[in-house]
């Protein structure tokens, strides 16, 4: 489709940086289109106050705000937790999602009877692919236009000159343009100072922990949280029934306050490069580990290794941008089944940093104090010499082969 025939453009807008330039970017070189810019809340807060204001003054004709924090929460994090999915410790933050507001993208685009969808997700990065995978699943046909891959802006300090020459309003200065990216689960940092690896991140510099403190300025007094599980899926903290979202509102509070879940990664990206990232997860992290713990005494061995390998390549298709496929259904059956007795709840106890295991019991533990206890049981210990013997046969074997005596 030729520029100027594109008359309606659908922009995935956060009213950071990118998206707030490309709005009159989009006017200045598609011929003057129709902006309608969609904002998907997946948590993200206080970064939705004035976003209406400021896309209207920006050029669009209106601002479509949809909800999706719960079809997140329950669609995709919800199976992650279950299948205990990292991407090389990083627990997927931006990545999960992505696919729930490419969808919106296209439902909203095919609705408004869109020529376009357009994204500010940078040619370097893997959020191109997050967005755009899942706006060929469900608009095939739409064209996509990703600003970064088409104009002549090559650094944030000149995306900051073309806004201040726009009149472009900014919540951010050249000194504290951090890459941020923020939504229920997590928050990123990257950018300025961190692209430098021998650079420690500034934790404790005001404004750059936004979910949390440091562990070296969180509380010297422990904090007890104890959260249950209905079938691998978090149903109440502390004893209080709540949906999903709501605990991980509250874990984030709590584990924050604790400095629970920051992790400073070099991660290696969909596109090839390394990419240095700090990243705030206080209340996935904690349910992270929470679920694992439940797990151990609830899971057979057998499932519980398998789902652990599993979980890699869970992990490569949600950073990847491969969630709306077919083997993502398959693996996610794979984790429901596979959780279906991870029921009942779990202590920890927080402390600067610290996740620590403070008990916990299920109603179908495979745990026998009886069997394994260092006192008198019913476990007849003779029964493990012939389990050895055959185990250990072709060990045994082989050696005999090699001294000639078999």
């Amino acid at each position: 489709m030729d520029k100027k025939d594109i008359k309606k453009i659908v922009l995935a807008y956060s009213g950071g940086l990118d998206t707030s330039i490309i709005i009159p970017w989009l006017k200045e070189n598609y011929n003057n289109p129709e902006i309608i810019a969609v904002s998907g809340n997946v948590g993200q807060g206080d970064e939705l106050e004035g976003l209406e204001e400021k896309a209207l003054k920006t050029g669009a004709s209106k601002l479509i705000v949809a909800d999706l924090v719960d079809e997140m929460v329950d669609e995709v994090i919800i199976p992650s937790i279950k299948m205990g999915a990292k991407y090389e410790t990083y627990l997927l933050g931006t990545a999960f999602a992505r696919p729930i507001i490419g969808r919106k993208l296209a439902e909203v685009a095919l609705a408004e009877g869109a020529d376009a969808v357009c994204h500010g997700a940078t040619g370097k990065g893997n959020d191109q692919v997050r967005f755009e995978l899942a706006i060929k699943r469900f608009a095939p046909g739409m064209k996509i236009i990703a600003p970064w891959r088409e104009w002549s802006i090559k650094s944030r300090d000149e995306e900051i000159d073309y806004a201040e020459a726009h009149n472009v309003p900014l919540k951010i200065s050249r000194e504290t343009s951090y890459s941020k990216d923020k939504n229920l689960w997590h928050l990123s940092h990257e950018g300025l100072d961190l692209e430098d690896i021998a650079n420690e991140p500034q934790y404790d510099k005001p404004g750059f922990l936004e979910m949390g403190v440091s562990p070296f300025t969180a509380p010297n007094t422990p904090e007890y949280v104890e959260i249950g599980f209905e079938a691998g899926a978090p149903v109440s903290l502390d004893g209080k029934k709540m949906k999903a979202s709501k605990i991980i509102e509250s874990l984030n509070e709590i584990g924050g306050k604790h400095g629970i879940g920051i992790i400073d990664i070099v991660e290696n990206r969909l596109v090839g490069m390394k990419d240095r990232g700090v990243y705030e997860t206080p209340g996935g992290t904690i349910l992270y580990k929470a679920h694992e713990q439940l797990e151990m005494i609830t899971v057979d061995k057998d499932t519980l290794h398998l789902k652990q390998k599993l979980a890699v390549d869970y992990a490569d298709l949600i950073y990847n941008g491969k969630w709306f496929s077919p083997l993502q259904e398959a693996l996610t059956a794979f984790a429901n089944e596979s959780n279906k007795y991870v029921t009942g709840t779990v202590k920890m106890k927080l402390y600067k940093g610290n996740i620590i295991p403070a008990g916990l019991s299920s109603p179908y533990s495979l745990y026998s104090e009886q069997l394994v206890t260092f006192g008198e049981s019913d476990y007849n210990q003779k029964d493990a010499e012939g389990f050895i013997n055959l185990w250990g046969l072709s060990t045994k074997v082989q050696a005999l082969r090699e001294q000639g005596t078999l």
